[in-house]
């Protein structure tokens, strides 16, 4: 080769490996759709959610089988209108029974000189909280002061009653972190070869959960495995959604799975406010997404004997797992008829393989 046509060569070379700035820039741009699209959905979702509660329908119930409690249940009803759900319970024994049941936010017991409200702060602070603040305005009005009980107290390493929601945020970004880690390096394995490693990933990602809120914060004192069942069957589910959804979404995955499993979320839970402190929205979500059904449930198992409302939070869990499986089994039959169209699905191309893993890692911190 002679040197021209050397030099030629290297010039060609360097100008293909040189984009011009116009082209760069399109490609920051490009790649600035996901965290824009990420930050408005956060902020619609958390300022949708937390930005001003207020009771819709807070269930509460006056004890008393006489006129005088008929007389205050009705005039708080037609003062609170829509705010509160407002009822009798003729003894301090079937209050409590309700409130153990998880059908009712407090219980307020009338007297003359010492006015009682009953609540359980393991069903929700902020939702005690609230019922506080209303009787205790009934008790401000005759001029006496309101005593609180609760029937339900959290464990010492969780006051608030708050440490279950941080739990589901541990093993969400471990699990939702771990898909895009799996679709990113895994992308030339066979699909169940990915989903068998997110399997054995979601029993290390409850694990951890499990052992954090157990026996490193005491958030748990009671029930472990129950609590590790749960969490597993959460985290098994978030990431055979993922894997699956994968193979149809590629660089899309990671956003989709931050509006699944962050956005609509940790904002259904119940782990800061549940749906009688929440407009209808996020309240309908709440009955069936996946973090609530693992919030609400370790909450019946750890703090209700009658646990009430666990089987339908198992059952729920159990349907978002077999909403995985469903994922997982359309991804398998398209990638099979890739392969028998003759072209096996390639690996990410580097560029967008790093930025894929970039963006799970942000994520994740």
């Amino acid at each position: 080769m002679t040197a021209s046509s050397a030099a030629a060569a290297s010039g060609g070379a360097h100008a293909h490996a040189a984009p011009g700035p116009r082209h760069s820039v399109g490609h920051i741009v490009l790649h600035l759709v996901t965290p824009l699209l990420m930050c408005l959905g956060m902020g619609l979702a958390y300022l949708g959610a937390f930005h001003a509660p207020e009771p819709h329908g807070m269930k509460v119930a006056v004890v008393g089988t006489g006129p005088r409690a008929q007389v205050l249940a009705q005039t708080l009803k037609d003062k609170a209108g829509d705010a509160l759900d407002v009822t009798t319970v003729p003894t301090r024994g079937a209050a409590v029974h309700q409130l153990m049941d998880r059908d009712l936010a407090g219980a307020y017991l009338p007297s003359a000189d010492h006015p009682r409200l009953l609540v359980a702060k393991a069903n929700s602070d902020t939702t005690a909280t609230a019922a506080e603040t209303v009787f205790r305005l009934v008790a401000d009005r005759k001029g006496t002061a309101l005593d609180v009980t609760d029937v339900a107290p959290t464990s010492h390493g969780d006051p608030t009653g708050q440490g279950l929601f941080f739990v589901l945020v541990t093993i969400s970004i471990g699990s939702y972190a771990s898909v895009a880690a799996i679709g990113a390096a895994g992308a030339a394995l066979r699909l169940w070869t990915r989903a068998a490693i997110g399997l054995a990933t979601s029993l290390v990602v409850s694990f951890i959960g499990t052992v954090l809120a157990g026996p490193v914060f005491d958030i748990v004192d009671h029930d472990l495995a129950a609590v590790w069942a749960m969490a597993w069957l959460y985290s098994a589910g978030i990431i055979a959604i993922g894997v699956g959804l994968h193979t149809f979404l590629k660089r899309w995955t990671t956003l989709t799975m931050m509006a699944l499993f962050v956005m609509l979320n940790f904002t259904t839970s119940g782990g800061i406010f549940r749906p009688e402190l929440q407009n209808g929205f996020f309240g309908a979500l709440h009955a069936f997404w996946n973090g609530a059904g693992f919030v609400e449930g370790v909450r019946s198992i750890l703090y209700f004997p009658s646990g009430a409302g666990l089987a339908g939070r198992v059952t729920s869990l159990v349907l978002w797992l077999g909403a995985g499986l469903v994922a997982l089994a359309a991804a398998d039959a398209a990638e099979r008829r890739t392969r028998r169209a003759g072209a096996p699905p390639a690996p990410l191309p580097p560029v967008e393989r790093e930025a894929e893993e970039e963006i799970g890692e942000a994520v994740a911190v």
